[in-house]
């Protein structure tokens, strides 16, 4: 017989993170609406929210939002720009916190990680006694707060970790999972946008819990895949591994529309703004690529992937961008709406190569040239603060420009 030990999963995700910084930094934006992103001028902005604190969240403002919108709901809000290079320490900080209690640690983003402490209950406690520690560490050293999730898999840890945010610990006791999920919405599942909710909605499902007694292939026949999916995940099944950085098979990020759309201008600058977090990820995690990939998902839940492996491994977001905007063109059709996009870097290989010496080979590689100057940018910014130097707004601003020069979308 063999015994299968269940697993103790931590999803460590940091409250409003962005904002949390700067309210922590400048007292002045304590209590206050702060939303962090590009310049909405006066409504008329293009760009998007990056974050917003809990105070903006309260008008209605959320991540990932056009910006000209938030300024809509909150024309009181401060807005001010991202600071990069600030966020991007505060981050070493918080993951050289969390390695402490396990080398099982998996960060998916500049402010959340799964960590495995399976194998460290003996030494350091249950779950939650390890998520407390944690979090009282977070917030004693470094003034931020954060909200765990405690479980027996990656799934349930992350749904756990957003119920009582902020400064949030919650527990799923193992065996008790289809109990902690049966009462929350549909929404809370993984992959369930305002589209699918009401898809689930008209076939009489609101709360996780009526999941399971639909039959598997009913779901699938009204969701394809994603049907199979969710109702594997409406059981707290989900089997994937907490994966150290070095055994990831890819970094990046997508985003699901608040409403599905036709608007190419806002896919490019959706698409922009996950390649630049895709790629500040992989310079985080000193991890290059080499396979660029770029998810598309039509309102009908048509799924489609491209992908184009290039010559070369990078990190840049002048490199990764054109290639999957090329892709994203090669998908897009003019007139169809589009409910999500991702974008993702793959064949992945850790970056050994020291500060030192890539600065001193900015001089001497110029087939490396684009990477060793976001090398340069970003230590500029780290010594100056991220407002010193407008590398994104650049890029930005150039991609937009050759694109008002076309005549057309392919």
């Amino acid at each position: 017989m063999v015994l299968v030990m269940m697993r103790t999963i931590l999803h460590v995700d940091m409250d409003a993170f962005y904002a949390a910084v700067e309210q922590r930094d400048n007292h002045k934006f304590r209590g206050r609406p702060l939303i962090v992103g590009s310049d909405p001028k006066g409504g008329k902005g293009r760009g998007i929210v990056s974050t917003c604190s809990y105070e903006a969240r309260r008008f209605g403002v959320h991540s990932a939002q056009p910006v000209s919108k938030a300024w809509r709901l909150c024309p009181q809000g401060i807005f001010v720009p991202p600071d990069m290079a600030k966020y991007a320490r505060v981050s070493g900080m918080v993951m050289k916190i969390l390695a402490d209690y396990t080398d099982m640690m998996e960060q998916i983003s500049i402010d959340e990680a799964f960590l495995d402490v399976t194998g460290c209950l003996r030494l350091s406690g249950t779950g939650k006694e390890i998520a407390a520690k944690i979090k009282n560490r977070i917030f004693g050293e470094l003034r931020l707060t954060a909200s765990v999730g405690v479980a027996p898999n990656k799934f349930l840890a992350k749904v756990a970790s957003d119920l009582e945010k902020p400064d949030g610990l919650v527990v799923v006791e193992p065996g008790r999972e289809k109990e902690f999920l049966a009462p929350l919405p549909i929404r809370c599942l993984w992959g369930v946008g305002p589209k699918t909710g009401e898809v689930l909605k008209k076939i009489g499902l609101q709360n996780i819990g009526q999941i399971p007694a639909v039959a598997p292939h009913d779901l699938e026949r009204l969701l394809g895949e994603t049907g199979l999916r969710l109702w594997r995940l409406s059981q707290g099944i989900d089997d994937r591994p907490v994966e150290p950085a070095e055994g990831r098979k890819s970094i990046g990020h997508e985003i699901t529309f608040e409403k599905d759309t036709a608007d190419f201008d806002l896919i490019h600058a959706s698409l922009l703004a996950l390649t630049e977090k895709t790629a500040r990820r992989m310079r985080l995690e000193k991890t290059r690529g080499r396979t660029v990939t770029v998810k598309f998902r039509k309102e009908d839940f048509s799924t489609f992937t491209r992908r184009t492996t290039i010559g070369e491994t990078v990190d840049t977001v002048e490199k990764i961008f054109p290639v999957a905007l090329d892709l994203m063109k090669g998908l897009f059709q003019k007139g169809a709406r589009v409910r999500l996009i991702g974008v993702s870097v793959s064949n992945l290989q850790v970056d050994s190569t020291s500060r030192d010496d890539a600065q001193l080979d900015l001089f001497r590689q110029s087939s490396h040239k684009e990477q060793k100057l976001a090398e340069a940018v970003d230590d500029i910014a780290r010594r100056f603060g991220d407002r010193s130097i407008t590398r994104a707004t650049l890029v930005s601003q150039k991609l937009h420009g050759r694109k008002q020069a076309q005549t057309a979308v392919p």
